[in-house]
C-alpha cells in the first residue's frame, strides 16, 4: 500500500483557489524550462521510496483534507540563501476526496494508504461541489453519510 503526504494549504480559500494557483506557477515553470509542478518544504521524506510507490499529497483547506495529487518524485534544491529545501513534484491533476476535518500541523506528515480519505468519483459522487464540504463533515461525523 502506498503512502501518502498531507500538507496545509496555507491562504488557499478552495480547491479552486489552489487550482488556479497551481496553473500560473505551471506555466511559469514551463517557461523557465522545467517539466514539473512542485510543492517547496524543507524536509525531504525518509520514507520516499513508500511515498513514490503511488503515494498522493492531500490537501487540507480551512481544516478540512478535499484535494489529493500524485506526487510523481521529490528533488533537493538550494535556496536563494543555499539553504537546502526539498520540492515534492506532483501531478498537475486535482482530485477531489470525501472532505475530512483535520487538525492544525505544521509542515506535512505522513498519512496511511488505511487513513486517506476516499476519491469522490469511487464514493459514488461524480461533483464534489454538490453539497458543502462543511455540511459533508457534519454529515458524516452524524454517521449519515
Amino acid at each position: 500500500m502506498p503512502l501518502h503526504i498531507m500538507k496545509l494549504a496555507v491562504g488557499a480559500e478552495s480547491a479552486a483557489s489552489i487550482a488556479a494557483y497551481q496553473k500560473r506557477r505551471l506555466a511559469d515553470a514551463r517557461k523557465a524550462g522545467k517539466k514539473h509542478l512542485w510543492v517547496r518544504t524543507r524536509h525531504r521524506p525518509k520514507r520516499e521510496e513508500d511515498v513514490l510507490d503511488g503515494g498522493s499529497l492531500y490537501w487540507v483547506i480551512k481544516g478540512i483534507m478535499r484535494v489529493r495529487q500524485r506526487i510523481v518524485g521529490f528533488d533537493t534544491v538550494r535556496d536563494a540563501e543555499g539553504v537546502p529545501e526539498c520540492h515534492i513534484l506532483v501531478d498537475p491533476a486535482l482530485v477531489a476526496v470525501l472532505p475530512t476535518p483535520r487538525r492544525p500541523f505544521q509542515g506535512w506528515r505522513y498519512l496511511e494508504a488505511a487513513d486517506a480519505p476516499a476519491d469522490l468519483s469511487a464514493a459514488g459522487s461524480a461533483d464534489g461541489d454538490a453539497l458543502p464540504p462543511e455540511l459533508v463533515v457534519e454529515l458524516r461525523q452524524l454517521g449519515l453519510l
